[in-house]
């Protein structure tokens, strides 16, 4: 049974079905909200996890740690100025979407409204590309590179999504490296997890290893 979070806002998780295959609306403010800031944590397929938002949209995600206190100590860490709070309708909508998309749905996350203020240009470039990447599909950090018309920026790229502040909305998993292979992920679970979300949105790149090795 998922570990539940205690004594915290969730996200209410509801009419998750409906979602697959639709546009989740999400406007590029979530300030009419009647929270405007704040963090909640949500129940995946994969576990808890965390997010945060301000009056720009979506500040940051969390995926799954060990454990649902440990998925909390980490956003807290990340975002102490924050209260947890019930999340305004934008960020419900966007945490129904991530909720459905781990549990084998196809819904469009592009909608989402990222707070990119304190994203440097070169990343913000990646992520703009790594979003364009469909559940189901990959792409390489050096195809990546390619498309930002700097075919040396490999590693740079792979450093700037190991830097990723919104992992699945900006779906950094998608992403392998030269020849294929995995490559890293800095969430929780490492590698594993990036291996079971492929395998979640059908990704020919999880039938590589076993989801037990």
């Amino acid at each position: 049974m998922p570990e539940a979070v205690a004594t915290a806002p969730l996200c209410r998780g509801a009419g998750l079905p409906k979602l697959a295959g639709k546009r989740i609306a999400m406007s590029a403010s979530i300030a009419s909200g009647t929270a405007t800031v704040g963090v909640a944590f949500f129940q995946t397929a994969l576990g808890v996890c965390g997010v945060a938002w301000n009056q720009r949209g979506i500040a940051g995600l969390q995926l799954p740690e060990a454990s649902a206190a440990a998925t909390r100590k980490r956003l807290r860490s990340r975002f102490p100025e924050l209260r947890e709070t019930p999340p305004p309708v934008p960020v419900q909508h966007a945490c129904d979407a991530i909720v459905a998309l781990l549990g084998g749905g196809k819904p469009d996350l592009s909608p989402i409204a990222l707070d990119m203020a304190g994203v440097p240009e070169f990343d913000r470039r990646v992520y703009e590309i790594a979003r364009a990447v469909p559940a189901g599909a990959t792409t390489t950090y050096g195809a990546i590179a390619e498309t930002l018309g700097e075919p040396g920026a490999a590693r740079a790229v792979g450093q700037a999504l190991g830097r990723n502040p919104f992992p699945i909305v900006v779906p950094c998993h998608r992403v392998l490296a030269s020849g294929g292979s995995l490559g890293g992920f800095s969430a929780g679970g490492g590698v594993a997890t990036k291996l079971k979300m492929l395998a979640i949105e059908g990704a020919e790149a999880a039938s590589q290893r076993s989801l037990f090795d």
